[in-house]
């Protein structure tokens, strides 16, 4: 002892030293970086001076060795104990976990039996931890591969502290309790200016110390602390984050004045709406002392790891009694101090105690015990505690309730299930008159403390998650003594909320109702186990019943006295009850005591108990009328609610029935009172049971008359609707009485056909995807259906295409299960359900009767049951409803009724055939429908029998639906008759002629049905007859329009594809669309029509403007190189586009046309409704009319500009010149590649000197510089070409519209050159409109522009190809993007020629040299950055041309580039480099020529093959050896490869981009989701030091993991904060992102800051269904062909498209702050 006290001594005076000085924070704030640093300092100060002494002392020696011994020699525990993170997924096994609490992390779950069973998937909340290891948590394959079974041999109680040396343990016993202590004091400590004895503080410095709330919203405190410590307000968010992370945070450092101030400030600030922020001013010591005694616990938590003998040392040190007797442990002072503590410290305790107490099995229940010994006391503090229960300690009964050996112990020594049900009826202290809980008027207090109560259900379910399978006397004891308590809280559920129906006038304010519903939904299961707990033992299943009946009878004397008894009397029969209306008395929906009866019942029936001791049930001691008074009632009220009789109550009543039924609560609820009312009415008489029913549903007096079977006259409209609905009710109530058998108990069925039975029925109504069957049945307390067992036994499994979901369809031969008046249908369902089985049959050519399903056998104890079927009352009743639907005059009586009549008959029929095949002789059977229904009725009304009556309604007119059911009914009853007939009949052989009169009618209803059948046949073909004549018409009418299509058609054909071989010189020239050998477009004139006036009109230049809604969009979607930043707007020259292609314009349209001036009118027209709709409301619509956006009239595609539509380009030449036909004449004007550049450099040297000096140089003849072309265009046509050309501006460069800057005509060329590019992956000459009316435009759009611009532009492209000394500064050839410098030249060459008066035509000998001098450049573009792998193939010796030419090319280039390139002897290789590269490129160049010069394309170009190379090079009129070209370009070759950064790109590896450009792709996804899911939960916030992000979010793009929607990773774009997701949409797409975010499964389109949507994830279950929000749990893996239709619409840049339908279509989302995600 003295050395311990010593030790204490020295330690207490080491800390008191040190760690103030080592921990003092100092002024906080600073930047976050900072902050990490001061942190890493402190952890390497704490662990050299504070920890490392413990360490040498603990151990003896080095640390670092030491630990490493202790683990060698510790044996491995079996249990895995991993804790899991926030959004980690964890595994549960549906088939062998003992409760759906039993979890697996993912490596003890991939090293597991268990992944190859149906497991269950989900992302755990952050505290739970791994079960493998636990026997009694896995009904098999506890141990995965790392955790191994402990060897048997081992001494089963060894205690592993033995294994350590005895000093060791003497030394750890003092270090820990020293340390234990120290750090349960500080965390205890409310004094904040003084510290504990030994410790006492050195300086004088505060802190001001802020503590999260789960009250305050993070805005709220953001704007405080900015008001209270003027800091910004990045700081203020940073602050806020760490708050709600580690529960609180230093705001100020200095004095206490200096604090106090700021404490004030918050105090004041937050204290109007709710209680202020708890805010506390404490001395710097006091803190540091606090923030050590938790790297201690965490130190604590370490060292055990290593060892477990330390690990029980801990334990004992923990779990000792302190010298103030029971509850003074360090654990009990830590766990009752709990809710006082911060959340960071709680974090830190409960992870030490999980990782030592709870990995410590016989410490794991001592524990529990004082848990157990203090729950009263938690559970209080929890109720007053402000943080959610995650960070209370109360959340650790899940770790131990949930073990059955620890659960059943703490039953019997604790009393635990008692003590929980008490402490629970404790906190709902609101009760009425009655004592029954009333939550009306809850005020937002006592909300909060009832939402915290049902934590405590939670804990109960825990306890009876899993029954005894042997019960010993003490458990009996406990069990029952707990049942007393959950009665009492049945007792004050009883008859809760009562309703009084309104008359006269409508409620006036809804009654709060949710609450008791709540709180039945969550009992459900709990009520549920407690009758399986019962049905395990006869004893205590016995000893339940008489308690509930007590408990019942008490409710019962509660009841109102004094109510009038009244006799009732119908039929010769006579009944006394008392008088009540539901009508105008109060009644309530909550019967949980009646029901729990009802449920016990049906299992003393179905364990035989009542058959076996009859002499120990007090069955007689409750009257069967009382027991079913009360849910009688209750159905009577959903019946009425039904008829419109308690419209005025409003919705509550509506909801709280709703639910009633509902699949959620009816298992305990409505199932219940059914089994109740079948109690009942088997322990009466039959025609009792049906008087009472009959009084209660207020329409006894209807057959109480002397003659029932004359109608019941009411003068009241009203009134007869509401007693229609109400006898339809009442018969629908009997037909499930007597026919709901599918409860094992009530028939003789077992739960597996239940489950059947639901399934079928749902399935009845339609086809249904897996989770919609899930939703349908009712789930048990482990959160099973029970659903796979069966379905594939009745239903098939349709598998889903690229959208919609897998379904199920019920297979044929369950057909005949279907029950029309099936007890869970809604009134909804029931007439789906009626109407597809209808329809069925009739496809299947059977009668359309549907009649009821020969239903199960009843069990002895409700075996009376089928009595009501053939008592007088009913008979009565169904007597009348027939004789009212024989005479349908009045308004008493509806079709309805009939049909649930028929219904009850045909069960009847049923039951009785039943009873006749398995019984021997006639005398055993008392069932005698038949006999009874052909007696005719009695003395006053003898109107014939049922049968009678029947007969004479088979043929009446007015009922032809129900005629078929009639018929089998009266099929049935010949049946009986013949079979009653037989075993009556002593003869052994089967009667023949019995069979008569069922044969005729047989016969007689085919005629009937074939000539129904023939009719229908001839009104069909009078019909086609018609038709076919009014469609000839119609094409007689209009004649030239059918003729003038046809002959389109042919022509159009026929171009296409050229079939005919004419002479090969006509069908070579058909083919090539540029140079001076081009066809020109036939010349049509093209005819348009205006979506908005429906005008046609033909496009002309000088006519009034068409145009095209277009979308314009900045695209990365070709981009090679995603590191690269956005360029600036303003610097930023557009003239050549890298081959990286980084960022792209593209332009998209609907294709839909109008006239310009139609188009401005509609655009004004969404301008002026935006004004308006902006003075409304608030927030945005789909489009964004101040951005130019807005939707197409006819197909609502979002557009945000027009392209103007130009006429063909006839001929080149502008002027007039006879057209030239003879292939001759072309050709003569074709000059070589020399003398075009020599005349393009004398024009371009004139252009240059005007522009410098008026001096006159040598101009070549014909060329006038100052020329100005005649003007093309008219002015409409002028202004929508400026108007597409300032919208690519606006959007290419994101900067405002300025018509004089020169980059105007760039950015229009273009977006023509990048759409081409981008669909050139799936080239198919078709998709006309948009791109040949780009390329039209962007070839006019010059004129727009100043010449001299234009001019110069193409002077500096050109000097990109052909060296010219007055250009400076070129881009090198690797820099430049060969098809956007093609598309630039030849579209700003014509400005320059168009000066050219000298009437030579040579624009398309120019197209082609530009084209040759590209081609030329790309070939060299490709060879220099080829990369050949050296492949020894022996190639033919003889190697062709063009592999020669090529080699001969790459030795030219490697004479000029010396060693950067390398040497390749293989020519065969290069070509092939050359080609494959070089194809793309010919593709897009093909496409660009077509639209501009409107060629129709060969055959051979449309369909993709091995002649598609050829087809191209004639087509571009290349030769088809492209080598050739270079021949006469040998002098260019060498400026391209010296220009200097050639050689530097080719020797530091750079960005280079090969040829040809691969398609981008999506990022590849991984097959399993829960790969994803892993990913994401390790991944940490990049901002908030190593926290979890909650939303981690993966960009489909590029693979970056983002943390999405919170404040720690926002940032500032255009002077606004986003979120991380938009931000990167910046970097990564253009403003354009496709994200998954992992933890929803859910991919998220953005467009801007917004406009976003969620679309359906690539990820599919086994049933073919997504699972967004991962609720369902079922394994999902990737569905690549949804993952290939994401990924084409990002390529084809749909995506802001499916933006806009879908926030049309759904205006939630509009509402949507896309840019904080």
């Amino acid at each position: 002892l003295s050395i311990y006290l010593l030790l204490l001594q020295e330690v207490s005076y080491h800390l008191a030293v040190y760690v103030p000085r080592i921990l003092c924070l100092g002024p906080s704030g600073g930047s976050s970086r900072e902050e990490q640093r001061e942190e890493q300092r402190e952890d390497l100060a704490s662990q050299l001076l504070l920890l490392a002494p413990l360490e040498w002392l603990l151990l003896g020696e080095e640390p670092a060795s030491g630990l490493h011994l202790l683990q060698e020699n510790n044996q491995p525990s079996p249990l895995c104990g991993h804790v899991f993170k926030v959004g980690e997924p964890t595994y549960s096994c549906r088939e062998c976990a003992a409760d759906p609490t039993c979890v697996l992390c993912m490596k003890c779950f991939l090293g597991s039996i268990h992944k190859e069973h149906r497991y269950r998937m989900t992302t755990s909340g952050g505290g739970g931890f791994c079960d493998c290891g636990d026997a009694e948590a896995w009904k098999k394959g506890p141990y995965c591969q790392q955790h191994r079974h402990p060897p048997t041999d081992r001494d089963a109680e060894e205690d592993p502290v033995s294994v350590l040396p005895a000093d060791m343990v003497a030394r750890g016993v003092s270090i820990f309790s020293i340390l234990l202590k120290y750090a349960v004091d500080m965390l205890t400590w409310d004094q904040e200016d003084q510290l504990p004895a030994g410790l006492e503080p050195l300086e004088d410095t505060y802190y001001c110390m802020l503590f999260n709330d789960e009250v305050h919203t993070y805005e709220q405190v953001i704007y405080t602390l900015q008001k209270a410590v003027n800091c910004s307000q990045k700081e203020a968010v940073s602050f806020a984050t760490t708050v709600d992370r580690d529960g609180r945070k230093s705001v100020r450092y200095g004095d206490f004045q200096f604090c106090d101030q700021a404490k004030s400030v918050i105090v004041r600030n937050t204290s109007r709406q709710s209680k202020p922020l708890r805010v506390q001013v404490m001395h710097s010591s006091v803190v540091a002392h606090q923030c050590f005694a938790l790297r201690a616990l965490s130190w604590l938590g370490q060292i055990i790891q290593y060892s477990d003998g330390l690990r029980r040392v801990l334990c004992e040190v923990g779990l000792q009694r302190g010298p103030e007797g029971e509850y003074s442990s360090l654990v009990d002072k830590l766990m009752l101090n709990d809710s006082k503590m911060w959340k960071g410290a709680r974090n830190i305790y409960h992870q030490l105690l999980m990782n030592s107490l709870l990995m410590d099995l016989k410490y794991k229940k001592i524990f529990a015990i004082q848990f157990a010994k203090n729950y009263r006391r938690l559970q209080t503090d929890f109720m007053e505690d402000d943080h959610e229960r995650v960070v209370s300690v109360t959340s650790l009964s899940v770790q131990l309730f949930t073990v059955p050996t620890m659960a059943r112990m703490l039953m019997v020594e604790e009393n635990l299930m008692t003590t929980i049900i008490k402490t629970f009826v404790d906190h709902l202290r609101h009760r009425d008159l009655q004592g029954r809980f009333q939550f009306d008027r809850y005020t937002a207090q006592q909300a909060f403390k009832f939402g915290r109560v049902q934590s405590l259900i939670g804990d109960l379910k825990y306890i009876l998650i899993s029954r005894p399978s042997e019960w010993s006397d003490q458990l009996r004891l406990k069990f029952l003594e707990g049942l007393d308590a959950f009665l009492e809280l049945l007792k004050c559920m009883q008859g809760m909320d009562p309703v009084v129906r309104q008359v006269g006038q409508h409620i006036e304010m809804e009654p709060e109702w949710e609450a008791a519903f709540t709180l039945q939904m969550k009992l459900t299961h709990i009520i549920s186990m407690i009758q399986e707990w019962c049905s395990t033992d006869e004893h205590v299943l016995i000893e339940a019943y008489r308690k509930c009946l007590s408990a019942l009878s008490h409710c019962h004397s509660g009841l109102p006295d004094g109510e009038q008894p009244i006799s009732l009397s119908v039929a010769g029969h006579c009944v006394e009850t008392f008088r009540y209306q539901v009508s105008q008395d109060k009644v309530s929906i909550h019967l949980p005591v009646c029901r729990l009866l009802a449920g016990l019942h049906v299992l003393l029936s179905r364990t035989e108990v009542a058959s076996r001791f009859p002499e120990q049930l007090p069955l007689g001691e409750l009257s069967p009328p009382l027991l079913i008074e009360l849910p009688l009632r209750c159905l009577v009220l959903c019946a009425q609610v039904h008829a419109g009789m308690w419209r005025r109550n409003g919705f509550s009543l509506i909801n709280q029935i709703y639910y009633y039924h509902n699949v959620k609560c009816r298992v305990e609820m409505f199932d219940k009172d059914m089994i109740m009312l079948q109690a009942g009415a088997s322990m009466m008489d039959p025609n009792h049971f049906l008087m009472i029913v009959l009084s209660r549903f207020e329409l006894f007096h209807i057959f109480s008359s002397a003659d029932c079977r004359k109608r019941y006259r009411d003068t009241h409209k009203d009134v007869v609707q509401q007693n229609n609905t109400l006898m339809e009710e009442m018969l629908h109530l009997i037909i499930m009485v007597v026919g709901e058998r599918y409860v094992s108990g009530v028939g003789q069925v077992e739960s597996f056909d239940e489950v059947r039975r639901e399934i079928i029925h749902q399935l009845s109504i339609r086809p249904m995807a897996h989770s919609e069957l899930v939703k349908a049945l009712p789930e048990n307390g482990n959160k099973e259906t029970g659903l796979e067992r069966v379905i594939d036994s009745v239903a098939s499994f349709k598998k889903p295409g690229v959208t919609g979901r897998g379904l199920y369809e019920l297979r044929p031969e369950w057909n005949k299960h279907f029950n029309l008046y099936f007890h869970h249908f809604s009134r909804a369902d029931q007439s789906k359900a009626e109407e597809a089985q209808r329809k069925l049959r009739r496809q299947n050519g059977e009668d359309t009767a549907l009649p009821p399903p020969s239903p199960p056998l009843l069990c002895p104890l409700f075996g009376s049951l089928v009595n009501l079927l053939q008592c007088d009352v009913l008979l009565a009743v169904e007597g009348a409803v027939l004789q009212w639907a024989v005479e349908p005059s009045g308004g008493g009586w509806t079709e309805s009724m009939l049909q649930r009549v028929l219904h009850l008959v045909g069960v009847a029929l049923l039951e009785e055939e039943q009873q006749l095949e398995s019984s021997s002789r006639d005398d055993d059977v008392t069932f005698n429908y038949t006999c009874k229904i052909t007696r005719p009725g009695e003395a006053p009304s003898t109107s014939g029998s049922v049968l009678a009556l029947l007969e004479s309604l088979q043929n009446a007119p007015h009922l032809e639906v129900h005629k078929d059911m009639i018929t089998w009914i009266l099929k049935m009853v010949a049946n009986i008759k013949t079979m009653r007939e037989r075993t009556s009949s002593t003869l052994t052989v089967p009667v023949c002629p019995g069979q008569g009169p069922e044969e005729t009618l047989r016969d007689k209803d085919k005629a009937e049905r074939k000539r129904k059948a023939e009719m229908a046949r001839l009104r069909r073909e009078k019909i086609m007859a018609q038709m076919s004549e009014m469609q000839k018409h119609f094409i007689n009418e209009n004649k030239e329009l059918f003729q003038q299509s046809l002959e389109e058609l042919e022509a159009s054909t026929s171009a296409a594809a050229d079939n005919s071989p004419p002479s090969s010189e006509s069908t070579c020239v058909a083919q090539v669309c540029v140079g001076p050998r081009r066809v020109g477009g036939a010349e049509h004139r093209q005819l348009v029509t205006c979506i908005l006036c429906q005008e046609e009109q033909e496009v002309r230049g000088q006519g009034r403007a068409m145009v095209l809604a277009a979308f314009i969009q900045r695209s990365t979607v070709l981009s090679k190189n995603r590191r690269r930043n956005l360029p600036d707007p303003e610097r930023h020259d557009p003239l050549f586009m890298n081959p990286d292609l980084s960022l792209g314009i593209h332009t998209a349209s609907c294709g839909h046309i109008m006239h310009a001036t139609c188009w401005q009118r509609y655009f004004e027209a969404v301008q002026l409704k935006e004004q308006r709709r902006q003075q409304r409301l608030r927030g945005h619509t789909s489009y964004d009319v101040e951005n130019g956006e807005f939707l197409c009239p006819l197909c609502e595609c979002l557009s945000n500009t027009v392209i103007p539509l130009l006429p063909h380009t006839h001929t080149p030449d502008y002027r007039y010149t006879p057209q030239v036909n003879s292939l001759f004449s072309l050709r003569v004007d074709h000059p070589s590649l020399e003398a075009w550049l020599k005349m393009t450099n004398q024009q371009i040297t004139a252009i240059h000197s005007a522009h410098r000096k008026p001096a006159e140089p040598a101009v070549p003849d014909g060329f006038k510089v100052d020329f100005t072309p005649q003007n093309l265009f008219s002015s409409s046509v002028k202004e929508m070409i400026t108007t597409f050309s300032m919208s690519t501006y606006k959007v290419g460069l994101k900067v405002n519209p300025n018509e004089q800057d020169q980059r105007v005509p760039v950015l229009s060329w273009s977006t023509c050159a990048y759409t081409i590019q981008s669909i050139g992956t799936h080239t198919h000459l078709g998709r006309d409109d948009c791109l040949s009316s780009l390329t039209r435009f962007s070839s006019a759009c010059w004129t727009a522009a100043p010449p001299t611009t234009v001019q110069s532009h193409f002077i500096r492209l050109l000097a990109a190809l052909v060296p010219d000394s007055r250009v400076e500064n070129t881009l090198s050839i690797l820099d430049i993007d060969m098809f956007h410098l093609l598309v630039y030249s030849v579209l700003s060459y014509s400005s320059v020629h168009s000066l050219d008066q000298s009437g030579q035509r040579v624009v398309d000998s120019a197209h082609l040299h530009i084209l040759h001098l590209v081609t030329v450049a790309h070939l060299v573009q490709i060879l220099l950055t080829s990369t050949t792998e050296e492949v020894c193939m022996d190639q033919d010796s003889s190697a062709s041309e063009e592999e020669e030419l090529t080699c001969r090319l790459y030795n030219t280039l490697r004479k000029h580039l010396g060693s950067v390139l390398p040497e390749v002897t293989s020519g065969w290789q290069l070509f092939r480099c050359v080609k494959a590269g070089c194809l793309p490129f010919l593709r897009a160049t093909a496409l660009f020529f077509h639209y501009l010069n409107s060629t129709a394309p060969p055959a051979d170009l449309l369909v993709a093959g091995p002649g598609q190379w050829e087809a191209l090079c004639s087509y571009l009129d290349l030769p088809s050896n492209l080598l050739q070209l270079h021949q006469n370009q040998h002098t260019l070759l060498e400026p391209w490869c010296c220009h200097p950064v050639v050689r530097q790109t080719l020797q530091v590896d750079g960005v280079i981009v090969r040829f040809p450009r691969e398609s981008n792709r999506l990022i590849q996804l991984p097959e399993d989701y829960s790969i994803l899911i892993n990913q994401a939960s390790s991944f940490t916030c990049p901002r908030s030091g190593g926290d979890k992000s909650r939303a981690p979010t993966l960009c489909l793009v590029c693979g970056s993991m983002l943390c999405s929607q919170s404040y720690c990773c926002q940032t500032e774009v255009d002077g606004e904060d986003v979120g991380a997701c938009t931000a990167h949409t910046f970097t990564c797409g253009a403003g354009l992102g496709l994200f998954l975010r992992v933890r929803e499964s859910q991919v998220l389109f953005v467009a801007g800051k917004t406009k976003g949507c969620f679309y359906p994830p690539p990820y599919l279950d086994d049933y073919g269904e997504t699972d967004q929000g991962l609720k369902r749990g079922n394994p999902l893996h990737l569905c690549a062909e949804r993952y290939r239709k994401i990924e084409r619409l990002w390529r084809q840049h749909g995506i802001a498209e499916v933006i806009g339908h879908a926030q049309e279509a759904n205006q939630t989302l509009v509402a949507i702050d896309w840019q904080h995600l």
